[in-house]
């Protein structure tokens, strides 16, 4: 052991000296230096300052800050620059999310230390060197990524088997030996379980778990989607069976604790193909002339009780997941198609919020109580939507006056600054295989936001109920579904871009202002070609909406309060609420917090997955849907730019697809992010963000749910920028032929 010497107390720090080798040891921390070392680079000239370096050096090691790797030999101690994130692949580009919730950093694949999408990872910002301001990931903390992945056996052998990954965010295969491939064939379509996957290999290894199917068959890719994103393509029969033994009967004690509304006119409003009926709305006159509308909400924790196996496992799925084709439940099919669906013509159980209001729609009083309830009819929103605009049908008095007092909250809550988002939703036209034959776009209408608007009002009533409580009173801990204010350098912008389409944004002000602003912008943009894109680009502007504990407001809906009450058969969180609601109208105490956060936390992170894919589901059948056009042109819009190429979106169908850099080969195309565009080196032609297009459909990767398009033509109306005029008869450097072959000749003479 080294016996540390103690600083010379006529050895002055010098702090230019202390901060140059500090600077040093952090350019490169592997590098072990001696003090003759660093006392030359940092300048040391005599004898004084060299002992003042030694001494330094000294300091440092003791203070941490170095190590004494063997006698007067030293380097950085990297303990301290090491910081924990979340590691992400993406279309091959790599990242680390800090968690301190900084900038997402790029590492390069040699830096990556084969960490995959989901791990959190140890990683060091590298200072110096080809990889300068990336990330070098140290170390694995947890394999949060799925180890569970799914991909095409695409060559066997007598003992081996190699699996090529569907997800695009895993650029390997995966080595299968002989004695775990479950007997699976090349074509088919398979669950893997990652087993290891060492340093000096370029793919991991692993086993398969499950065969799916022959890759290409429907039920074979809606299950694989559902597996690469780790949701379950089945209900777990025990389950179904234990929901079997449930009795639907209601019993007139029960009846006698609620409030009894089957003699009143309710309706229910859904899908044409909706099965789960969770709310219902009521409607009659008061004695004072005013209207009592009821929002009726499945009562579904009257019937799975906290903790019970169907708790745990809705609990664990979060919501419900609807692809295309397909919705896999959140609970038993027995519970959400059966009991706790509002069937027409049947009693059922519920938790509603009762308002009365005013011929303005201005809230009277509301309350919210355990009701039981008889809905006289089932409609579908297009024959909801037939009685609004005839004016005839069933229940024709009852919708034609919830739709007006409807129409006026909704222009209540825009005037309080309210974000009105209306994108079309795509939809696609499915054949009895499962294959999509036709595309189109479901506009949202009155009798949308009919339901839309007292869904949104009986949320924002539960969460006011429990959340705005008398000064010097603590609030119980309660379900918060909160939106944050938009990012204001996301919002600048936005604003600097949509000016340049003679569109006005105000990036600044109060809330108010702001929303305006929005809102008249894409009012001016409604029935355009260019809705949809500056709709997108908006909503990317926004911060995600999640659940919490802690009440920031929605800001996109301009409430102060709000929660998830009006879907409990396929969203876990509304389950939660009502539980809360129950406790707390009987004045129970206040939950602990900390682990309500933890259950928030998780359905955001399921409802996350549950989005992530029902996209993946609607990409599969756009590539389906256009592999069989190949060849065939369309036009389209620009819809996003990367430094990797072109986003497209087909304007007839609203499918997107990808044009490759590789494929832009007239010029070298550079990407300007701060002007959403790529621009030609040697042309100056530029593509930019909303620009129309004539595109061929080229190729289509199915397992990838890749579409990749080809130009046909550029349509943009603006000429493209005329390339910077050369002097005739000048080379590349300047200088005449006559006067290179001058200097060239000069400088042979010179040689000799």
């Amino acid at each position: 052991m080294v016996k540390r010497r103690k600083l010379r107390p006529e050895v002055k720090a010098t702090k230019p000296f202390a901060e140059h080798i500090r600077a040093i040891f952090n350019e490169s921390f592997r590098t072990l230096y001696n003090p003759r070392q660093i006392a030359r680079r940092v300048g040391a000239k005599n004898e004084m300052q060299r002992r003042e370096v030694a001494a330094l050096l000294e300091n440092m090691e003791q203070e941490g800050f170095l190590l004494q790797e063997s006698p007067g030999r030293y380097r950085r101690n990297p303990a301290d620059l090491f910081l924990s994130g979340t590691f992400t692949r993406n279309h091959h580009r790599l990242s680390i999310t800090p968690d301190n919730g900084g900038e997402a950093i790029e590492v390069s694949e040699s830096n990556a230390r084969h960490a995959l999408s989901g791990d959190r990872v140890e990683y060091m910002p590298i200072n110096h060197g080809k990889y300068k301001g990336e990330a070098e990931v140290t170390d694995i903390i947890e394999r949060r990524a799925a180890q569970q992945i799914v991909g095409t056996v695409e060559k066997t052998g007598p003992r081996e088997l190699l699996l090529r990954v569907d997800s695009r965010a895993f650029d390997s295969h995966v080595y299968i030996p002989a004695t775990k491939t479950l007997g699976a064939q090349e074509g088919e379509k398979v669950i893997a379980r990652l087993t290891d996957w060492p340093l000096y290999n370029d793919s991991p290894q692993g086993e398969i778990v499950e065969i799916l199917g022959q890759s290409g068959e429907n039920d074979t890719e809606m299950h694989a989607i559902l597996a690469e994103f780790g949701l379950p393509t089945r209900y777990p029969e025990e389950l179904e069976k234990i929901a079997d033994t449930i009795d639907e009967k209601i019993s007139a004690e029960e009846i006698a604790r609620r409030e009894d509304f089957r003699q009143v006119t309710t309706f229910t409003i859904d899908p044409a193909d909706a099965k789960d009926f969770d709310d219902a709305l009521s409607l009659r006159r008061t004695p004072d002339g005013e209207w009592e509308v009821g929002v009726h909400i499945a009562d579904v924790t009257h019937y799975v009780k906290e903790g019970s196996p169907i708790d745990r496992e809705a609990y664990q799925r979060g919501t419900s997941v609807y692809l295309v084709d397909r919705t896999v439940p959140m609970l038993p099919e027995r519970l959400c198609n059966h009991i706790c669906s509002l069937r027409p013509q049947e009693e059922k159980l519920c938790f509603s919020v009762i308002f009365t209001l005013d011929e303005e729609a201005h809230v009277k009083k509301s309350h919210i109580a355990r009701t039981v309830i008889r809905s006289d009819r089932r409609f579908a929103y297009e024959e909801a939507q037939q009685v609004i605009e005839t004016g005839h049908g069933d229940c024709a008095e009852e919708i034609l006056t919830l739709n007006r007092l409807a129409m006026a909250l909704r222009k209540q809550r825009f005037a309080h600054g309210a974000i009105d988002f209306d994108r079309e939703e795509m939809k696609f036209i499915i054949d009895e295989k499962g294959r999509p034959i036709g595309v189109y776009n479901k506009v949202s209408k009155e009798a949308n936001k009919l339901i839309e608007e007292f869904m949104l009002l009986a949320n924002r009533t539960v969460a006011e109920a429990i959340g705005r409580t008398p000064k010097g009173k603590t609030p119980k801990s309660f379900v918060y579904r909160v939106h944050d204010n938009p990012d204001p350098e996301k919002m600048a912008s936005l604003s600097e871009f949509v000016n340049r389409l003679g569109l006005k944004l105000k990036a600044t002000g109060t809330r108010n202002e702001i929303t305006d602003s929005i809102n008249q912008m894409l009012s001016q943009v409604h029935n355009t070609p260019e809705e949809n894109l500056i709709s997108t680009l908006t909503i990317r502007t926004m911060a995600k909406a999640v659940y919490t504990t802690d009440n920031i407001g929605h800001y996109g809906l301009a409430f102060d309060y709000y929660t998830h009450f009006t879907s409990p058969i396929r969203r876990y969180p509304d389950m939660m609420v009502h539980r809360l609601l129950e406790r707390y109208l009987n004045n129970g105490r206040s939950v602990d917090k900390e682990k309500l956060e933890e259950k928030c936390q998780h359905a955001s992170d399921m409802e996350q997955l549950a989005a992530n894919a029902e996209r993946a589901s609607i990409k599969y059948k756009q590539a389906e849907y256009l592999g069989e056009r190949l060849g065939e042109t369309y036009d389209g819009t620009i819809s996003g730019i990367s430094d990797r190429g072109l986003y497209v979106e087909i304007d007839e169908n609203k499918c997107e697809g990808f044009v490759p850099m590789r494929d832009l080969d007239d010029d070298y195309y550079e990407f300007d992010e701060k002007n959403y565009r790529l621009v030609g080196r040697r042309t100056h032609r530029h593509y930019c963000l909303g620009d129309p297009l004539r595109i061929v459909i080229a190729r289509v990767d199915l397992e990838r749910r890749q579409i990749d398009f080809a130009l046909e033509g550029h349509l943009s109306d603006r000429p493209a920028a005329t390339p910077v005029a050369k002097k005739p008869g000048k080379s590349a450097k300047g200088l005449s032929p006559k006067d290179f072959g001058l200097k060239k000749a000069r400088r042979h003479k010179r040689r000799k």
